[in-house]
């Protein structure tokens, strides 16, 4: 018998007639002898409507008050779903982030797990029900309702197997599985059979929306093996788990984007110590998160300096840059919001050397002008012009043939 938590998004309960679907799914599962715990999202859209009913009321709704709010979309999700089941004659039980006891900070709208007191869930799951708990919520220490932001069911299911020591947590989705990229971008992606917790990270980093980087960073700390699923068609997925020591890797796993890239540059500042934190600081005091760095000294004692941030801060951190650039005496600032960041990812660039050289000349090939590099021990990122997104997916997909099956 295993204890299997699975995991279902706004999309797989986005109608009566799916949450029955996801209900059938569930009792298979039960009926085969293994323990479950389902997590649950707000239906497809509910969210949104909350959002917007809190706006109509309050420009900036009180946090407190918010969280409350948002709640609700997911308690609707797991009653319903739990009424499915037991219509289904499988027993079940729904609970709410707090009457699990999923114990978070106090950060309102996006407050982190610190504790689950899984008790209550494992006393349900020895008694033969099948636990439905809501995703995307908890409780702080003096009982105020939290929630977790973006990719919180995520978070909450993966949470949830790492306190009942899980033997799967399953992500059903509207896709199913990884891929080497988006399909939707190169019609020859592919579906992984398995990727590494430090892949699929570094995917979810760079633009992957598959799975949140909250919930991919949880399972590795706590050694939770993860699977990515389809709601609406059956499928093996793909495991996210360790890398194994005798596992053949392929040099490349996939390709990432980022399309919310914008390149803001300083130019001509004076080079002396503490000029970077005199540039970045002001930055990053206004929340705004900083990506890819570059520093070119030049023969004239100055120094240009570029970075990217998340196009939605171009116009606010511009603002801020030429105002350093003012009182920093620098020649002028430049900015662009159409560029994109394209990335290869693989832990067996470890063991190969040539990668960087390959993905450079691919590109040249293609006539793709590279404005920004960046790596790391596992990932190589490049920031190009927004035109030329396709065309190099594309091109780096086919020339690491990331389209030949994991077996060849």
């Amino acid at each position: 018998m295993a204890l299997i938590v699975q995991k279902y998004g706004g999309t797989s309960v986005g109608s009566v007639e799916r949450i029955e679907a996801v209900a059938a799914r569930v009792r298979a599962v039960h009926d085969a002898g293994d323990q479950v715990v389902v997590v649950v999202s707000a239906m497809s859209g509910e969210t949104n409507r909350l959002v917007e009913l809190a706006h109509a009321i309050s420009p900036e709704p009180e946090p407190r008050e918010f969280d409350v709010l948002l709640a609700t979309g997911e308690q609707v999700t797991i009653a319903l779903l739990a009424m499915a089941l037991n219509r289904l004659g499988c027993p079940a039980r729904s609970y709410t982030g707090s009457q699990v006891h999923i114990l978070t900070d106090d950060a309102h709208t996006k407050a982190r797990i610190l504790d689950i007191d899984e008790a209550r869930v494992r006393h349900d799951l020895d008694a033969g029900h099948v636990v439905v708990v809501a995703g995307f919520q908890g409780v702080d220490e003096h009982g105020n309702i939290t929630t977790l932001g973006r990719g919180g069911s995520d978070t909450t299911a993966v949470a949830l197997a790492a306190a009942l020591k899980a033997d799967e947590c399953q992500i059903f989705t509207d896709v199913d599985g990884v891929y080497t990229t988006d399909p939707r971008v190169e019609p020859h992606a592919r579906r992984l059979s398995r990727i590494t917790f430090e892949e699929m990270l570094e995917m979810a980093s760079l633009g992957s929306k598959v799975l949140q980087i909250r919930a991919v960073e949880f399972a590795g700390k706590y050694n939770v093996p993860l699977r990515v699923l389809s709601s609406f068609e059956d499928g093996a997925g793909t495991l996210i788990s360790y890398e194994e020591g005798d596992m053949e890797k392929p040099v490349i796993s996939g390709i990432a984007f980022n399309r919310d890239e914008a390149q803001l540059s300083i130019l001509g500042v004076p080079d002396k110590p503490g000029v970077a934190f005199h540039i970045l600081g002001p930055v990053g005091a206004a929340n705004i998160e900083i990506d890819m760095i570059i520093q070119n000294i030049g023969a004239d004692g100055t120094t240009d300096f570029t970075f990217t941030v998340h196009r939605n801060d171009y116009d606010k951190a511009r603002s801020i840059l030429e105002k350093t650039a003012a009182e920093l005496g620098a020649r002028e600032v430049t900015g662009d919001a159409k560029i994109v960041k394209l990335s290869l990812v693989g832990v067996g660039m470890r063991s190969h050397a040539g990668i960087a050289s390959k993905m450079f000349e691919t590109l040249a090939r293609e006539g793709i002008n590279i404005r920004m590099i960046s790596t790391s021990e596992i990932k190589i990122s490049v920031v190009v012009d927004e035109k030329y997104l396709e065309l190099g997916v594309r091109s780096l997909h086919s020339a690491f043939d990331l389209e030949q099956s994991e077996t060849n």
